[in-house]
């Protein structure tokens, strides 16, 4: 789990640098949404990667206090994302970022890639 959290994490890093032109920090943000690549899948793999090599390092040190800590970062992220990012996409993308919410769920994956309608 650590390996593929790390894997994602740099796979959407990437992301935002070759398909957004920008980073994930909010001073650097993207010139256009990033929907391509894991985000075809779910809205927040950068969130979920993080979440996953904190459960991974749980498992691989016995450690179950860190699964605690999971939990925490697990919930600020979903208030950071509710109260901050979401209507910061919104006002900065419009309609093409409300179409994207309504098709790619925020926390659990489609099982199939969701495609972005042609303009």
């Amino acid at each position: 789990m650590i390996a593929a959290g790390a894997l994602a994490l740099l796979h959407s890093f990437a992301r935002f640098v070759s398909e957004g032109a920008g980073t994930p920090a909010p001073v650097a943000p993207t010139e256009r949404l990033v929907v391509g690549g894991l985000y075809r899948y779910v809205r927040n793999p950068m969130y979920l990667a993080v979440i996953a090599a904190i459960v991974g390092q749980a498992m691989l040190l016995g450690r179950p206090l860190l699964l605690v800590y999971g939990a925490f970062i697990t919930g600020a992220f979903v208030a950071f994302v509710r109260l901050y990012e979401e209507r910061t996409l919104a006002e900065r993308y419009g309609g093409e970022y409300e179409i994207y919410r309504r098709e790619v769920p925020g926390w659990r994956p489609r099982l199939r890639p969701w495609t972005r309608p042609e303009n």
